[in-house]
């Protein structure tokens, strides 16, 4: 089945704080100095790079206490215009979560539409949005129990993946959704090496087709990419990927966003999307 792409809709926040002063996951080293302006033409770069292929970039105000708003994705998640928003698991990150609501309730979305969540998750981070389930990362930040919370809130089914490496801390760094068209079927990648056992079972039974990433590209942060159903931006140290995924349809775009790396994110994490 040709692959097509869908135009969608982006919430991103520039990294013109960007800095890396504590460390909350395995990437993150406070001695190496950060390069702002390049990070913000990194940022930059990615943001035109939407805009180019027809999709829209709503932008987040950032604030100079909060270094890493960049990382958008982690803000909330937005199913069918409801907004789950976050709960974050370091006392650093915590005060985003408001800025994000606010930004929501100040754009349109209604007061009942919006919630605020009792359990720990990191927005999309955590949460990956197919066309049959939410899949739902844990073991170093979102609660399990912010997977019930999800389900209630959406009405849709969650499948908790149990993630065991340090590295991918985060679900969208270990896995990413390709097509979530209801009409040419769900189509993952994603590391097996991040997930227990049992979760890794689970993905093979849920997605049999699915493309396996190899390790050097998942620790380049390969699976951390966002696509449109046709166009799959990914960082271009990934290059184990490209191939792979123009043999199924795909059109890889690689993307340079080795500053923000240092904070432990890449293409995903400085984009939410707004499934409105």
């Amino acid at each position: 089945m040709p692959r097509h792409a869908t135009p969608r809709r982006y919430l991103m926040c520039p990294p013109a704080h960007f800095k890396v002063t504590y460390s909350i996951n395995p990437w993150m080293d406070p001695t190496k100095p950060v390069d702002v302006p390049l990070a913000v033409a990194q940022w930059e770069d990615l943001m035109e790079r939407y805009r180019s292929l027809g999709h829209t970039v709503e932008q987040l105000t950032p604030r100079p206490e909060l270094p890493d708003m960049v990382f958008a994705a982690n803000g909330a998640t937005v199913i069918d215009g409801r907004v789950l928003g976050a709960n974050f698991a370091h006392a650093e990150r915590a005060p985003e979560a408001a800025a994000h609501l606010d930004w929501f309730r100040t754009h349109g979305f209604a007061e009942a539409d919006v919630h605020e969540p009792a359990h720990i998750n990191e927005g999309e981070g955590d949460f990956a949005v197919t066309s049959s389930y939410v899949l739902a990362g844990r073991g170093f930040r979102a609660s399990p129990l912010s997977h019930g919370e999800a389900q209630e809130f959406f009405g849709r089914p969650v499948i908790g993946l149990d993630l065991v490496d340090p590295r991918y801390y985060h679900l969208d760094t270990a896995l990413a959704v390709l097509d979530d068209a209801t009409d040419s079927g769900d189509a993952i990648m994603y590391y097996p090496g991040a997930f227990s056992p049992g979760s890794r079972a689970v993905l093979r039974r849920l997605f049999p087709d699915a493309l396996i990433a190899q390790e050097p590209d998942a620790a380049a942060l390969g699976l951390n990419a966002v696509s449109d159903g046709l166009h799959v931006l990914l960082p271009q140290a990934a290059v184990g990927l490209f191939g792979p995924l123009r043999e199924r349809g795909f059109e890889p775009i690689g993307m340079d966003l080795g500053e923000l790396l240092k904070g432990g994110g890449s293409v995903k994490c400085c984009t939410q999307e707004l499934r409105c």
